[in-house]
């Protein structure tokens, strides 16, 4: 009853228990709902003008597109990004504009007599670089009969079928606002008079440092000044970092050095007596080459000596190229000069038309050693190249003008009349060799290798990285950072900071991959003058191992929209600086007249000719637009003021102006421009699109 008592008493007490009773609720049933009060759906990776993105679909579509894929994760998430981004700005504007792809319409687009780019790209013959219209055909049947039965086809399919959706769509927005272009006379007229006025100048240049940095002095004012001035140049449209770091560099040591060559001196006994050399030699890293090189393909330290050793004997180990190597004469042959054979060939890019073209050769090879068919007759049903025609002939060939998998099946592996099949990246090949030349007589090696790149050992990274995270540790501000890194040689301190938005995952020289994209998450959540906390391990490409370890630091943090002062004053430093330089050149030489600066300042009077007012570029003068707006605005003979231009301070005078003749066929001038313009529509219109989009882009929260 007290406790009831004291309830009516502090009728307050109640109402708050009802309300977070009430937000217990509510905010139970969103968590189950995977929604969140502070930041919208927990799943949701980002949204355009409202339609939202969820995480698992993202999961999905890059599975499906990039599953086993070597390529870098972060590049093929930005890439699959940017094509959702596009996609769905394009549905939303052209369902605005009442336009759409029909179901037939659709059909046409993958199947029909005209094609969608998106297909005839990818299913473009590399040898004659045209729409392969029969594997096109393979892929239709496949699907109309059912027999396209794996899901991960069938999904790339139909995600296919969005892109040519959202590209047919784009290309019909640019012809509606292509078809809407329009050149007025004066347009035309104008744009034909500065490209063919043309006038003649003679200039005297006094560049910049002609006056030494400590001569000028500039103040916030003169920063804030030339922001303002050039604004769109250094405005942002999202907030960027800039990071510092230090480079804890791993290289091989002395030690590591005498390891790796003491480790492959171990084989050496085991590859002079192998019998199974090819076995022996993917065991152990190697690289076998079936081909047999003449004397002028063997480069290097063993170039000559293979020619005069044994077969069967091995040379090594030697240093070669950064790394240890040792070379061993498999088999040594006549190689012939050229080589005559004929080809069936099916083509194949993914699992599926594998199957199916690895069948069918083999059912042609069967028939045609059964004796039941010629080679002639199928390839000319069956061959899906230029050659099908002539019975798959291909005629005599010299080395190395096939692909090198074909090069070695004709030149080294096969027999006169003797059937091959052989893999390409065009496709499956069934290859006959049928005539042999031999002019030269010249011997060609055969030859496997064993290389052991001089790397660190892992003795040697746990030392770095040692070292490495004693530095992180006693360096816990910025300051202390560049101090420290200052005063050790064995450090490589970075240059300059490198500025980063939220979502990016490349950080200049140290590239792309988790430790950049870590980093960057970091230092959007850091503070300004803060270490990170953690070290970040990047490893090399090639050798796998640890070859830096970097310490970061965040230096500044620019908000979007146009930076302060602090934030970019090192970049626009030099500018600056030369914008005083003009002003104090400037002063000094608006009275003299030409001949004088040129004496004053060891310069010389120099000549611009046929200058045209549409020109970005002038021989010797460089892109000096204030120069060539000044020139055209002067009479034959005046002289110019002073002009601060991008190099220099410049006075000119104009020594001839030659009036641009009337056009002589203005329609057909409009219709030129128009067309110049309707050419940049394709490219310009959908990021102008994007840019009046509200995007909402979350990636960062989950990766």
């Amino acid at each position: 009853m007290s406790f009831i008592s004291k309830i009516r008493n502090n009728s307050w007490i109640l109402v708050v228990m009802i309300a977070l009773g009430l937000g217990g609720f509510i905010l139970m049933d969103m968590s189950i709902g995977q929604q969140s009060v502070f930041g919208g759906s927990q799943t949701t990776m980002g949204s355009v003008n409202g339609t939202k993105l969820d995480l698992n679909q993202f999961n999905r579509e890059e599975e499906l597109l990039y599953g086993g894929s070597a390529g870098d994760p972060y590049t093929n998430r930005n890439a699959l990004w940017n094509s959702w981004v596009d996609q769905q700005v394009v549905s939303q504007e052209a369902e605005k504009m009442g336009l759409g792809v029909s179901k037939t319409e659709l059909l046409d687009l993958q199947w029909g007599t005209n094609p969608s780019p998106i297909i005839t790209t990818r299913f473009m013959n590399p040898s004659t670089g045209q729409l392969d219209r029969n594997r096109l055909n393979e892929f239709k049947n496949a699907i109309e009969t059912g027999q396209l039965t794996d899901p991960s086809v069938r999904g790339y399919w139909k995600y296919q079928e969005k892109e040519i959706i959202a590209d047919r769509l784009q290309s019909k927005m640019s012809g509606m606002v292509s078809k809407g272009l329009y050149t007025p006379n004066w347009m035309a007229e104008m744009i034909h008079q500065e490209q063919n006025e043309f006038v003649n100048f003679t200039y005297v240049k006094v560049p910049f440092d002609e006056i030494d940095n400590t001569e000028v002095s500039v103040s916030d004012a003169d920063y804030r000044a030339y922001l303002s001035e050039n604004q769109q140049q250094y405005d942002q449209d999202e907030e960027q970092r800039s990071i510092e770091f230090v480079i804890f560099n791993v290289v091989p040591t002395d030690a590591d050095s005498a390891y790796w060559m003491k480790q492959l001196d171990t084989l050496y006994v085991e590859m002079d007596t192998t019998t199974n050399d090819s076995t022996f030699l993917v065991q152990n890293q190697g690289a076998y080459n079936p081909a047999y090189l003449k004397k002028d393909q063997v480069t290097g330290i063993a170039g000559d000596t293979v020619f005069n050793m044994p077969v069967g004997s091995v040379y090594g180990p030697y240093l070669e190229g950064g790394q240890y190597q040792m070379v061993k004469v498999i088999d040594k042959m006549v190689v012939p000069d050229s080589v005559r054979s004929r080809h069936i060939l099916r083509p194949a890019t993914n699992q599926t038309e594998f199957i199916q073209a690895n069948a069918l050769i083999d059912s042609i090879k069967q028939v045609i050693e059964a004796g039941d068919n010629t080679f002639e007759a199928l390839a000319q049903q069956f061959g899906t190249d230029g050659t099908a025609t002539s019975g798959g002939d291909l005629g005599y060939a010299e080395p190395g003008k096939m692909v090198k998998e074909f090069n070695d099946a004709i030149f080294f592996q096969g027999e006169e009349g003797e059937l091959m099949k052989v893999f390409t990246q065009f496709g499956i090949h069934l290859v006959e060799v049928t005539g042999k030349k031999y002019l030269n007589n010249e011997e060609g090696v055969q030859l496997g290798y064993l290389s052991q790149s001089i790397v660190p050992t892992d003795e040697t990274q746990r030392e770095v990285r040692k070292n490495a995270m004693t530095f992180l540790s006693n360096n816990r501000s910025i300051d202390a950072m560049r101090q420290a890194a200052a005063a050790d040689n064995n450090i490589d301190l970075s240059d300059s900071p490198i500025k980063v938005s939220k979502n990016d995952f490349n950080i200049g020289d140290l590239g792309t991959g988790q430790s950049s994209r870590d980093m960057i998450r970091w230092a959007f959540d850091a503070n300004v003058g803060e270490v990170s906390p953690d070290l970040y391990d990047y490893r090399d490409p090639v050798g796998y191992f640890d070859n830096k370890y970097v310490v970061a630091a965040l230096q500044s943090t620019q908000k979007a929209g146009l930076p302060g002062v602090n934030d970019v004053r090192n970049e626009i430093e030099l500018q600056v600086i030369n914008k005083k330089k003009g002003e104090l050149i400037a002063e000094k030489i608006k009275s003299m007249d030409m001949q004088s600066i040129a004496a004053e300042y060891a310069s010389q009077i120099d000549t611009a000719s046929n200058v045209a007012f549409s020109a970005t570029f002038i021989p010797n003068l460089g892109s000096e637009p204030k120069v060539v707006s000044k020139a055209f605005g002067l009479e034959q003979g005046q002289v110019s003021d002073v002009i601060v231009g991008n190099t220099g301070v410049y006075k000119l005078q104009v020594t001839n102006k030659t009036a641009a003749p009337p056009p002589t066929n203005l329609p057909q001038l409009r219709k030129t421009i128009a067309a110049s313009k309707r050419a940049s529509i394709s490219s310009t219109l959908l990021q102008s699109i994007k840019d009046k989009a509200k995007i909402v882009d979350n990636r960062s929260r989950f990766f």
